[in-house]
């Protein structure tokens, strides 16, 4: 008797111990409570399948595919819309979407295709079409800033550049600190450049630089941000702080990369931003001149003479002077400055600006390319 009492007692122990590491063995899940607070549920009651169970298969999602393989797209996107209404809680439903967003985009409805990935993403961030969802929103993106064109009634009629823009934006909120967000960012910024929006290429490659300190291309894009910055500058007679801010950036350029001076001869460029602003200096003190105000002229004409020595420029700002009353000459002070270029030396030769039509798409820039990096446009 006393030896049936000590085995059922066994056994329950046994059965206990089962138990307890089953629930110890089943995944742990914690939902938001309220602030701050989080609450453990069973990790079976969120119906996920678990990873060995392998997704059956839908003949109707099969023939869509096959549709679309074959170029119908039209067939494909109605029986695919119409089993997505009809399915709403299917495990596979995400794929549906998928699937009506790649229709609508062999379509050429590329916008409809957009908020088809969208809605996809939003309802189901855990799905496995996730990333290929945020791919083909980077092509609809890429496509329109290309110039394809929106539909109305079917025919492609309308530019989408600030819708793609957008998108571009949802991609990088989506993906943040991936690569799929640092090509995104980096097409922003050539799009502006290229289109010759110099203010936000400018602040859009600072904010490259900003996000991806480490990235193989931040030569080029500091380069490319020293160009934007030239290009805002107007000319002698308006403010020169775009001209002074790519300056000292291409400064920094050439003392960091030589290699990158040499082929871009920024040196060259450094010198004609230098002879830009001696003519703004020029500029200047004519306008001091021309309103009264010799003690002024006198200072910034010798200000020119001294800091650009045997050049045009200089001998301008010497001929000016004789025109000068005696008094003005004797009390502008001698300005204490380095000149910006050897005694001796001739002007710079002028370099055309940095304008839209201006790519580096050239073989070389970069030793080994890697094709999952983004480059430039």
């Amino acid at each position: 008797m006393h030896r049936v009492v000590l085995a059922v007692a066994l056994m329950t122990g046994i059965c206990a111990i089962a138990t307890t590491d089953a629930s110890a063995a089943q995944p742990k899940t914690w939902e938001m409570a309220g602030r701050d607070q989080w609450q453990q549920v069973d990790g079976g009651a969120t119906g996920a399948p678990s990873a060995s169970t392998a997704p059956a298969a839908v003949p109707t999602l099969d023939r869509v595919e096959q549709l679309l393989a074959d170029k119908k797209h039209r067939e494909a996107k109605a029986l695919a819309i119409e089993w997505v209404l009809a399915n709403r809680h299917h495990p596979q439903r995400d794929r549906g979407l998928f699937l009506i967003a790649r229709s609508f985009y062999q379509y050429g409805n590329r916008l409809r295709a957009f908020y088809y990935l969208d809605e996809l993403m939003d309802e189901y961030p855990e799905s496995s079409y996730y990333g290929p969802a945020l791919e083909k929103q980077f092509q609809i993106a890429d496509a329109y800033l290309k110039g394809y064109k929106r539909r109305f009634f079917g025919v492609p009629m309308f530019h989408a550049y600030d819708e793609a823009i957008e998108m571009l934006f949802r991609i990088q909120h989506r993906s943040p600190g991936s690569q799929l967000a640092e090509r995104a960012l980096l097409r922003t910024a050539n799009y502006y450049y290229h289109d010759g929006q110099f203010d936000f290429a400018a602040d859009t490659y600072a904010h490259y630089l900003r996000s991806y300190p480490r990235s193989p291309i931040t030569p080029r894009v500091r380069l490319r941000q020293a160009y934007s910055m030239y290009a805002q500058f107007r000319g002698p007679q308006f403010d020169a702080t775009p001209a002074i801010d790519a300056r000292e950036h291409l400064r920094e350029l050439i003392a960091q990369y030589e290699q990158l001076a040499r082929e871009e001869n920024l040196p060259a460029l450094v010198q004609q931003i230098d002879h830009t602003l001696a003519q703004k200096l020029l500029v200047t003190a004519d306008f001091y001149r021309r309103t009264n105000e010799p003690l002024g002229a006198a200072y910034t004409y010798r200000y020119v003479a001294k800091a650009y020595p045997n050049t045009e420029l200089a001998q301008q700002a010497e001929v000016a002077m004789r025109d000068l009353p005696q008094w003005a000459l004797d009390s502008s002070p001698d300005p204490a400055i380095t000149p910006a270029y050897a005694p001796g030396t001739a002007s710079p030769t002028p370099r055309v600006i940095p304008t839209a039509s201006r790519t580096d798409d050239r073989p070389g820039i970069f030793a080994k390319p890697d094709p999952s990096r983004p480059t430039f446009r």
